[in-house]
């Protein structure tokens, strides 16, 4: 079985971001996708071993923030390979604190979506995690990078706790 047939499944690039109590965090995902439009729904696919799955357990919101193609991988390093356990993420970011308390990023973002959870599923190493839409703005007139081009133009790769991830 070729793997690697995943990656013609089409996919965005995002930051999901969350809270806990006072304290922030987020980090890159691409699975994120629309479930319903009446109510508005979405969903995200999270690694429970990520600091964010924690919060969004725990506070039952969470953003998701659209990349542009634009955005450096630098950015995407610091959301991506970074763990908010050893870092604060949001420390100098630009960003704004939604309709729920959690942050939305809105450095590099084309537009946010902001959520509260009304359901999740346990599917192994991660949880999707379904979230009704209470918010959503776009901030730029842009197409949004496509997981795709991140791999192909930008070079980049896929975490292990990435759902995409493939063992060289």
């Amino acid at each position: 079985m070729n793997l690697k047939t995943f990656y013609k499944v089409s996919y965005g690039l995002y930051v999901i971001s969350s809270k806990k109590g006072k304290k922030f965090n987020g980090q890159i995902a691409n699975t994120v996708f629309q479930v319903t439009s009446e109510p508005p729904t979405m969903a995200v696919s999270i690694n429970k071993q990520n600091l964010t799955h924690e919060y969004i357990q725990e506070s039952k919101v969470f953003t998701v923030s659209i990349l542009s193609p634009k955005t450096p991988m630098r950015f995407i390093g610091h959301f991506g390979f970074k763990s908010g356990r050893t870092s604060d993420k949001f420390k100098d970011m630009n960003y704004k604190v939604g309709i729920t308390g959690a942050p939305i990023v809105v450095e590099n973002t084309i537009g946010y979506l902001e959520t509260e959870v009304i359901n999740s599923l346990d599917v192994g190493t991660h949880t999707i995690f379904v979230g009704k839409i209470i918010d959503a703005e776009i901030i730029k007139d842009e197409e949004p990078m496509t997981y795709a081009y991140y791999h192909e133009i930008k070079r980049g790769k896929a975490p292990k706790t990435a759902p995409t991830y493939i063992k060289e």
